[in-house]
C-alpha cells in the first residue's frame, strides 16, 4: 500500500431547507466519500470564502426566496467556488438565467440521487480536479471505496464510526480538531450523544491504530480539542 500524498479535504456546502431532502443527500455524498456541510443561506458567503470546500449545492428556492441572488453576490465578490443548483423550476428560461447568474451546473427536482453524485463528479472532473478514492498522511490510509483502513499497509479492523472518524482527522490532518465539530459533522448533533462518547471513540481508535510505546497519532490539545499528526512521531 503506497503511502502516497496527504489530500485536499472534499467538503461538499449544502444549502437546502428541505430537512429530509438535505438529509438524503447528505447521506449519498458521504457514502461516495465527501463530507457534507450543511450550511444556511445566510452564512454561505463567509464559508464559502474562508474554509476551501470543494463545491457547494444551492438550492434555487429557499422559504420562497430565490437564492439566485446570493449565487450573483458570491461572484461579484470574486469568489470562484464551483457550484451546482437545484431547483424545482426547471424550463429552459429558468435553467438558462441560473447559469447565468453563476452557476456551474443545473439539476432539476426531482432527481434521482445517483445522477446528483454524477453531476458533482463531473463538475469537479470538469473543472480539473482528480477524484481520489484514497486519502493518507504519512503511513496513515483509508479506502473510500472498500471502506477500509490501514497502517504502513497492513489493514486496521475499525468499526463504522471509527472508520468515519479516522476519515475526518485525515481530512483535517495538522488541524485542531474540537468535539463541538465531530459533534456537529459526524453525529449531526445529536441530543443523546456527549462529548464524553465522542473521547471514547476516539480513545477506541487511538488504541487500534497507534504503535505501542509511542506516543498517540492523535495528540490532546488540552482544553480544545484533538489533532492529527503529519507525521509519525
Amino acid at each position: 500500500m503506497s503511502k502516497g500524498p496527504s489530500v485536499p479535504a472534499w467538503t461538499v456546502l449544502l444549502v437546502e431547507d428541505e430537512i429530509e431532502l438535505a438529509n438524503e443527500i447528505k447521506a449519498e455524498l458521504e457514502r461516495n466519500g465527501y463530507l457534507v456541510h450543511p450550511v444556511s443561506i445566510a452564512e454561505v458567503a463567509d464559508i464559502a470564502r474562508t474554509n476551501g470546500a470543494a463545491m457547494l449545492i444551492l438550492d434555487r428556492m429557499l422559504y420562497g426566496v430565490d437564492s439566485l441572488r446570493t449565487l450573483q453576490d458570491l461572484r461579484r465578490k470574486g469568489i470562484k467556488i464551483p457550484v451546482l443548483v437545484i431547483s424545482v423550476l426547471s424550463s429552459v428560461d429558468e435553467i438558462a438565467q441560473g447559469l447565468r447568474a453563476g452557476a456551474n451546473d443545473y439539476l432539476a427536482k426531482p432527481f434521482y440521487m445517483v445522477e446528483l453524485v454524477a453531476r458533482v463528479e463531473a463538475l469537479l472532473r470538469r473543472l480539473g480536479d482528480v477524484r481520489t478514492t484514497r486519502l493518507s498522511v504519512d503511513d496513515l490510509e483509508v479506502d473510500l471505496i472498500e471502506q477500509t483502513a490501514f497502517r504502513g499497509g497492513k489493514k486496521i479492523d475499525l468499526l463504522p464510526r471509527e472508520l468515519k472518524l479516522l476519515e475526518y482527522f485525515l481530512r483535517h490532518a495538522g488541524q485542531v480538531v474540537t468535539r463541538e465539530m465531530l459533534l456537529k459533522d459526524l453525529w449531526q448533533h445529536d441530543p443523546g450523544i456527549e462529548t464524553n462518547v465522542v473521547d471514547a471513540h476516539i480513545s477506541n481508535l487511538r488504541r487500534k491504530i497507534d504503535d505501542h510505546g509511542l506516543p498517540s497519532r492523535i495528540a490532546n490539545m488540552r482544553g480544545i480539542g484533538y489533532m492529527l499528526r503529519a507525521r509519525a512521531p
